[in-house]
């Protein structure tokens, strides 16, 4: 009897761990095609530009020269590699400060009555989906000596301020900041609106049973409450002012006089303008590091941030 028993609650147990195993199976079936786009194209891509980055290339000759670790030590000598790094850094504290100040603003005063709140925060986002070509080409002609910006500045009697906005070497970087900030505030402004959501209006509340004004609250209250939104920010825009191309190519190419230069339009120049293949594939795979560097060190501070 006891041998009966065993055998029928043995068999439904056998059944359910054989479905375990198939479930499993099935799920490592569907992952298996995104492992393949993952390492057949990037870690393989990553993997040859490494590769590449030790030759004297031109991207065409059949015989290219090994010069191991030369295009390295070139890069420690370049002073333009180090004039896009502080363009990048420039660019980068700009542009983050302003988005996340901007932003959150725009989410304090949405967050509240206001008459066609969803219109306002439709017209703020649009920039955000516009295609960045079509942003900058547009920007392009805004910013030209003769374009609308100085009209503009000129009818409000401000002539005074008008400028060669991307012809300046010394105000060029600025301008470029200044787009990057029209079009990426939105996404600021949509994460701060999400997260003050999150807040708990019985803390606005003890705060204004207090006697706290609104500037209090919001810096002592809503400000420390939305930190891992800033660090998100943060890190977002920190990779994205490394990466940052699109613009800075269509509006300035780097210039004048290389003082838009970043990484990426730099690597592009040499292994697409110039056939210095080895080289660019060297700069690509330091800008890579970079990031790879940041982005480690943003994500153990956020981590630190949600521990305390």
């Amino acid at each position: 009897m006891s041998q009966q028993l065993a055998s029928t609650t043995g068999a439904p147990a056998a059944a359910r761990r054989h479905r375990r195993r198939r479930d499993r199976l099935t799920a490592y079936l569907y992952l298996i095609p995104a492992l393949m786009l993952v390492v057949g194209i990037v870690y393989f891509g990553v993997l040859y530009n490494l590769w590449v980055s030790t030759l004297d290339w031109n991207g065409i000759s059949p015989n290219p020269a090994a010069v191991g670790p030369g295009n390295y030590l070139k890069i420690a000598r370049d002073p333009i590699f180090w004039g896009a790094l502080s363009h990048i850094a420039i660019f980068g504290a700009i542009t983050i400060v302003v988005q996340m100040a901007v932003g959150l603003l725009l989410a304090l005063v949405f967050n509240g009555p206001v008459v066609g709140r969803a219109v306002y925060k439709a017209i703020v986002f649009i920039p955000v989906v516009l295609a960045p070509a079509a942003v900058s080409t547009a920007f392009r002609q805004f910013l030209r000596p003769d374009g609308q910006v100085n009209d503009v500045l000129s009818a409000l009697g401000l002539g005074a301020f008008q400028q060669a906005w991307v012809a300046d070497p010394d105000v060029a970087l600025y301008a470029l900041a200044a787009v990057n900030i029209f079009q990426w505030t939105g996404f600021s402004f949509i994460l701060y609106q999400a997260a003050l959501s999150q807040i708990e209006q019985s803390h606005l509340e003890a705060a204004q049973i207090d006697g706290a004004g609104t500037w209090r609250t919001v810096r002592h209250i809503v400000v420390p409450q939305l930190r891992p939104t800033h660090l998100t920010l943060i890190l977002t825009g920190v990779i994205g002012s490394l990466k940052t191309f699109d613009i800075v190519y269509l509006i300035t190419g780097g210039g004048p006089g290389r003082s838009t230069e970043f990484l990426t339009t730099y690597i592009y120049k040499q292994s697409i303008l110039q056939f210095h293949v080895g080289y660019g594939a060297a700069l690509s795979i330091v800008m890579l590091l970079l990031a790879l560097v940041l982005t480690v060190v943003q994500t153990h501070l956020y981590k630190l941030d949600r521990e305390v």
